[in-house]
């Protein structure tokens, strides 16, 4: 029996601005707007990014508290937010963590490669990882290639991320990848989410509507419809995830769904 069909929604991420799309939701009272939008379209959860007095990321924990509180006063409890980790070339592994311990939230992603590159960092993350458990601080890991996925197992494997079955989200199309590497067609043995950026995404999401997977969609990852147009606002490419899941008989998990599937009560 297929597991109810999460629906991640990624609204801005670090890059992109307002020149590329007039909806692109930057401060918090447009993430609170936003937030409205995607929860009544059927996100379960929100993929959130922060911007600098320059609109460029930022991990700076009053700005996400700020975006938080008013996504709360707009929405209550109706969607889970997971605030990003994301180094994007300005902020080492330390900074980063350091970041999740101030901030605290419900839920953050956390890019493997850049908080556990190799052997030497296994201590230091086991030790993070292992207190985003006793948080209860739901986790998800970012993996972009084969070789991230392997190395994941073997950490996995030693017991690193306090967790049998760590929920993962599968990047596809962020860079050019030989097929040996693309992640195009894995799944993850444990809980699992992928999205793909520019016309990947549509793809994705029907793959892992057909193999019991989840779906990261968003401004992040693309702004347009098949035929190039820019897609019209947030709900859209939601909506067509519901359809997917429609069409494979899945239901769509809300936030109060996602949180007792993870034990997040």
């Amino acid at each position: 029996m297929s597991d109810p069909f999460i629906i991640i929604s990624a609204p801005n991420g670090a890059r992109r601005q307002k020149h590329d799309h007039p909806a692109l939701p930057i401060a918090p009272e447009e993430l609170a707007a936003c937030a409205e939008e995607i929860v009544a379209a059927g996100a379960g959860i929100l993929h959130l990014h922060v911007r600098d007095e320059n609109n460029q990321h930022t991990l700076d924990t009053d700005r996400y508290r700020a975006a938080i509180s008013k996504i709360r006063a707009a929405v209550g409890d109706q969607i889970i937010i997971q605030a990003t980790s994301e180094a994007v070339g300005r902020y080492s592994s330390a900074q980063q963590m350091q970041m999740v311990r101030e901030l605290r939230p419900e839920a953050v992603s956390l890019a493997l490669r850049e908080l556990c590159p190799q052997e030497q960092d296994i201590t230091i993350a086991a030790r993070f990882f292992s207190w985003l458990r006793s948080e209860r601080i739901f986790a998800q890991y970012i993996l972009y290639d084969r070789d991230d996925l392997i190395w994941f197992e073997t950490l996995r494997k030693q017991g690193v991320f306090a967790e049998e079955q760590p929920f993962v989200l599968l990047v596809i199309g962020r860079a050019p990848l030989p097929a040996s590497k693309s992640l195009l067609n894995v799944h993850s043995d444990g809980p699992w989410a992928k999205c793909g950026f520019g016309f990947s995404e549509f793809a994705v999401v029907c793959d892992a509507v057909e193999n019991n997977g989840h779906a990261r969609v968003g401004f992040e990852n693309n702004i347009h419809r098949k035929d190039g147009s820019l897609l019209a606002d947030h709900s859209a490419m939601i909506s067509f995830c519901k359809e997917q899941a429609k069409g494979a008989g899945r239901k769509i998990a809300n936030a109060d769904m996602i949180r007792k599937l993870f034990s997040l009560e």
